[in-house]
């Protein structure tokens, strides 16, 4: 019942920066928890930032934090990813993924619903 797409991926150099956009297709008079989570080849998908309803209450993995900004978009069904400072370890898949009535954990792709199609970050050194 919601799509998601995932925008602004490319490649960039160590210390650079980027922003991924989320959209979805969900009204915008109601809301979802919006996370981000990256893949790289080989290793499992892990949690990356979260947000909540209404921007109230974000998450950041230890790895990001600080360099990394989630937010929503003024009309309230796109989410940003600003992305500063980036490590060759931020390489990857980058996944938007979201929930209605979100009560899991923000870092476990198994508690988001809804998925995007990815889009892919290179960093490198």
């Amino acid at each position: 019942q919601v799509r998601l797409v995932e925008s602004g991926g490319g490649s960039v150099q160590a210390g650079g920066s980027l922003r991924l956009s989320c959209a979805s297709s969900a009204d915008t008079d109601r809301r979802l928890s919006v996370g981000w989570f990256r893949q790289a080849p080989g290793k499992e998908r892990e949690g990356v930032t979260y947000i909540s309803p209404g921007g109230a209450i974000t998450y950041y993995a230890d790895s990001v934090k600080g360099r990394f900004t989630i937010s929503q978009g003024s009309a309230k069904n796109t989410v940003y990813l600003q992305m500063d400072s980036l490590k060759p370890e931020d390489s990857g898949m980058y996944y938007c993924a979201a929930e209605r009535r979100f009560g899991g954990s923000w870092s476990s792709p198994k508690d988001f619903n809804y998925w995007g199609q990815g889009t892919q970050v290179t960093v490198s050194s």
